[in-house]
């Protein structure tokens, strides 16, 4: 099938991505403009993987303030060059993950494996006396799915995208990655509220 120029153009205008990797895409959706994106998404999303123990000595402190002044986040989102850092796309999507943190109180880490020791053992406690009586060989693993549930409402990079629900906010991440090229990794925020206890 034969890809007009013009579709090649639309695609790579949607999406940033290098002209013969959005012919290849089109090609194989056959020339269906939402599939190709799809395509570019899935490689973009492979390639994100294997770029992720790139070291990452560059980035930008993103930084959301809700419009009542009550509630503020600062995001560390780093990145393997300066010039990604400099990045209006990716100092956009700082903000987009610092506005996710100041939307979901609930956020207590980036990622599940940051989440204490402590913090764990109690929930899996919590859960496991929620489901008490129930047999033996079940328990685990109605214990491991409340655990899975709990990870996606504390751990930022599992939650579905404030702006759009269908996309987790790791693959939102890994998307960027791959549209840029480099290992894009979520280091650590702060949440901030008027009147909230200090810990």
């Amino acid at each position: 099938m034969a890809i007009s120029a013009a579709s090649v153009k639309e695609l790579r205008d949607k999406t940033g991505i290098g002209m013969m990797d959005c012919k290849e895409a089109l090609t194989a959706a056959g020339g269906d403009m939402e599939k190709a994106i799809e395509v570019l998404r899935k490689k973009g999303m492979a390639a994100a993987d294997k770029r992720a123990g790139r070291a990452v000595g560059e980035g930008f402190i993103g930084s959301y303030i809700h419009s009542d002044g009550k509630i503020g986040v600062l995001i560390e989102l780093n990145c393997e060059t300066d010039f990604v850092a400099r990045n209006e796309e990716f100092r956009a999507l700082a903000k987009d993950l610092a506005m996710q943190v100041a939307a979901s109180p609930q956020t207590i880490a980036v990622r599940r494996e940051e989440v204490s020791a402590d913090v764990v053992a109690k929930e899996r406690e919590i859960a496991a006396e929620q489901v008490k009586g129930k047999p033996a060989n079940i328990v685990d693993k109605i214990v491991d799915g409340k655990m899975n549930k709990f990870y996606e409402e504390r751990c930022l990079l599992e939650q579905p995208f404030v702006k759009d629900s269908d996309r987790k906010i790791e693959q939102l991440v890994k998307e960027f990655a791959g549209k840029v090229g480099e290992n894009i990794y979520v280091r650590r925020f702060a949440r901030f509220a008027v009147g909230e206890e200090v810990k």
